[in-house]
């Protein structure tokens, strides 16, 4: 069994900061690419960035500039560090990763539970 943990998520005022954290468990032969998302309601799940397993990360247009994402490949987590955080930018954040279990030859999209962040004073 694969599971995907997300943590970091809170309340925080506007121009605050955040960073968010997912870790990977279970019977884990390797993971690929790992990527962030967010989601409101009413809208469908939006992409903020992704990193490959040597570490380069791709961010969505819209979310250049306030978005780090990160990477520690021996702990199998990512992190993803928010800035200057605006009230538009409440959602719940999912992460996801594409695992391949041990002893299995192709890998598996994998989905964390999501963390709720939300910016108000």
């Amino acid at each position: 069994q694969v599971q995907l943990v997300e943590s970091g998520g809170g309340l925080v005022q506007p121009g605050g900061s955040l960073r968010l954290s997912c870790a990977a468990s279970g019977n884990i032969g390797s993971i690929s690419s790992m990527g962030w998302y967010r989601q409101t309601p009413g809208n469908k799940r939006e992409l903020i960035a992704r990193i490959t397993s040597g570490g380069t990360p791709t961010y969505a247009d819209s979310m250049k500039g306030r978005f780090t994402v990160s990477r520690d490949n021996a702990k199998n987590t990512t992190d993803l560090q928010i800035n200057t955080l605006k009230p538009e930018d409440t959602a719940v954040y999912y992460c996801n990763a594409n695992i391949r279990v041990a002893d299995k030859l192709w890998s598996t999209l994998y989905w964390g539970q999501g963390t709720q962040v939300t910016v108000s004073s």
